[in-house]
């Protein structure tokens, strides 16, 4: 479980997140929604101890975050980050097998283990037939299933995603967040992830944060929060809903 109570941070003096608070639970899909520059990717970055915050607490299952040291913070969360550009040109299986450094000794070799839970991954996501190509000549939806394999290389109980669906197609992005959604209910992960596009939120989110101007403007089940209304304040424009069943799309009000 993340635990976020009365956060806030600054760059240079200038606010970036306000008095933030948020819970996102084992099991779930938690989706920061919000248009660019409200403050989302940077409360990633807080929450996975990339950025120190001096106001506020973050929990993470239980432990508190200004009190983890970063080996136990590697077990603990991992973080799929929005670009990734490796400085060596490692294989699929090698990039996979860095998620394994946290459980390795300064000195020491990974181990069987080791070896065993990156095959098992690699089995896991499909990625046999790419384990000994470069990361660098593989697609870009390839990329982010590799960046993902690492994150469960390290077997955390907390995975965190800045905008996993950046820059790619339609099928991938599809294929993509349903392994999310998979992994998050069958592997009891709490899973916070950024998106741009409510109606994703609204197919795979079972828990929406929308972040408004570095402030939490609404949160809950996605059908209870995210509606033209809101979407009016969030972005300011104007949607209309279409509903069949259960389903429930947005698109812009057309004059």
């Amino acid at each position: 479980m993340i635990t976020v109570s009365d956060v806030s941070f600054q760059i240079n003096g200038r606010p970036i997140l306000r008095q933030i608070d948020l819970t996102a639970r084992p099991g779930e899909v938690s989706v920061l929604l919000g248009p660019n520059g409200s403050g989302k990717t940077t409360l990633l970055l807080c929450i996975a101890a990339q950025h120190q915050c001096r106001q506020g607490l973050i929990n993470l299952a239980g432990h508190d975050l200004a009190e983890l040291q970063p080996p136990t913070l590697a077990r603990l969360v991992a973080m799929v980050p929005q670009d990734h550009h490796p400085v060596f040109p490692y294989t699929v299986r090698e990039l996979i097998l860095l998620g394994r450094l946290s459980r390795v000794s300064f000195w020491g070799q990974p181990s069987r283990e080791d070896q065993q839970v990156v095959e098992e991954v690699i089995g896991l996501l499909g990625l046999r037939h790419l384990a000994d190509k470069p990361y660098t000549q593989i697609s870009g939806g390839e990329r982010q299933l590799v960046l993902i394999g690492r994150c469960l290389a390290q077997e955390p109980q907390i995975l965190l995603l800045d905008e996993p669906t950046n820059h790619l197609d339609f099928k991938n992005t599809t294929v993509i967040l349903q392994l999310i959604c998979d992994l998050a209910h069958q592997r009891e992960l709490t899973v916070l992830l950024t998106l741009h596009d409510p109606n994703l939120a609204l197919l795979y989110a079972d828990h929406v944060i929308m972040v408004s101007q570095g402030r939490v403007a609404a949160a809950g089940r996605p059908g209870e929060v995210i509606n033209p209304a809101t979407m009016a304040r969030l972005y300011g424009m104007e949607v209309e809903m279409l509903r069949q069943g259960e389903r429930r799309l947005l698109y812009p009000k057309l004059a």
